[in-house]
């Protein structure tokens, strides 16, 4: 009998940032772009539950959580704090909380900064393991004064699902027999995959809930979506038979940043490309990484029209100042005539670092 705990911090950057302001306590809280009044650019990293009660969400641009907290201001309801995201702070508290849940289980899987996988199989019942996710809950909540929801299941789709449930500091079990029972009521979003256009394309054939969707046979559903039709039909009854397992390496590590203005400033572009350099790197080390040796670099302008570059050095490169100078090589001509001959303002860049190679194994790492 498999059992998989699913593991995922609560609204994890803006709760962060709550512990390091007591002043931000119990009050709407959302990380993300500078929202310069309304006209910022970028997106919400993530809004804490009391925002989240405006209608701000994560991914949205920044703008609208904007326009939405005033509104909300308007109606008499409390200020919304806005954050710029401190990626490191968020770094050492999930490399501490991962530390925790760890040891604990058969094994461990880390599937994002806040949220993990453990097999606790060996458990023998569903009844330990909900003990065993109080353990975890409580865990966290003393060492690193946050909050978790747990979903505790037969395979690792209905232990994450199940984690979203009872958010925020929720616990849901669901056992074998249980899964149809649970499932059926739940949106059809709330099947990992789901998006919007899916979500449009079911609606059309009247399903809503995962369990409409039983009533959808899988030959329908092949031939509505190809190979995920199968996969749907198999969601919707809870079977996944993918295993709890951190052998998965990622392929890159990346990050971008939209300005505030569209600009061409060379000396504000290429400070920003070392920032983002240094962070790739710092994310690298910490992901268990010694070096790379492809670099790759984005540039969107102004008109959004977007252009990639990218380079592999024949020797390993390991530092922030390897990053950087490999990337500069890149972006310099997208300041002059050689790659942007109308002077076009530059809206956005990234930097990410592929063909990866670690210093030590992933077992000594994690164990």
């Amino acid at each position: 009998m498999r059992i998989i705990l699913h593991i995922d911090m609560d609204a994890f950057f803006a709760a962060v940032e709550e512990r390091e302001n007591p002043q931000f306590s119990h009050k709407p809280v959302v990380v993300g772009a500078d929202p310069q009044g309304g006209s910022g650019r970028g997106v919400v990293s993530t809004a804490n539950y009391a925002a989240r009660r405006y209608g701000i969400r994560s991914a949205m641009p920044i703008s609208r959580a904007w326009r939405l907290a005033e509104d909300a201001r308007r109606r008499g309801e409390l200020a919304t704090i806005f954050v710029t995201p401190n990626f490191h702070a968020y770094e050492d508290a999930s490399e501490r909380i991962m530390a925790i849940i760890a040891p604990l289980g058969d094994r461990f899987e880390q599937a994002s900064i806040d949220e993990a996988y453990v097999d606790v199989s060996s458990a023998g019942s569903f009844a330990k393991a909900r003990v065993l996710a109080e353990r975890i809950k409580r865990a966290i909540r003393e060492n690193e004064r946050l909050t978790a929801s747990i979903g505790v299941g037969p395979n690792k789709l209905v232990a994450k699902i199940a984690s979203d449930f009872k958010k925020p500091d929720g616990l849901t079990v669901v056992e074998p027999d249980g899964v149809l029972e649970f499932l059926a009521p739940l949106a059809i979003r709330a099947l990992p995959g789901i998006g919007p256009k899916t979500e449009t394309e079911l609606a059309k054939r009247g399903v809503r809930t995962i369990g409409d969707l039983h009533n959808i046979s899988r030959t329908v559903l092949v031939e509505a979506f190809g190979k995920w039709g199968d996969g749907l039909w198999r969601h919707a009854r809870g079977q996944s038979e993918d295993p709890v397992s951190n052998d998965g390496e990622p392929k890159s590590v990346g990050e971008q940043e939209t300005f505030e203005r569209d600009t061409l400033a060379a000396s504000f572009i290429l400070e920003r490309m070392r920032d983002l350099g240094a962070a790739v790197v710092r994310r690298l080390h910490n992901e268990g990484f010694a070096t790379f040796r492809t670099v790759v670099i984005t540039v969107r302008f102004a008109d959004f029209a977007t252009a990639t570059r990218s380079h592999t050095s024949r020797t390993p490169l390991t530092s922030a100042d390897d990053l950087y100078a490999e990337s500069l090589r890149m972006l310099l001509p997208f300041l002059d005539a050689r790659e942007n001959p109308r002077r076009k303002a530059i809206r956005l860049i990234g930097v990410r670092v592929e063909k990866l190679a670690r210093a030590q194994s992933r077992a000594d790492r994690v164990y």
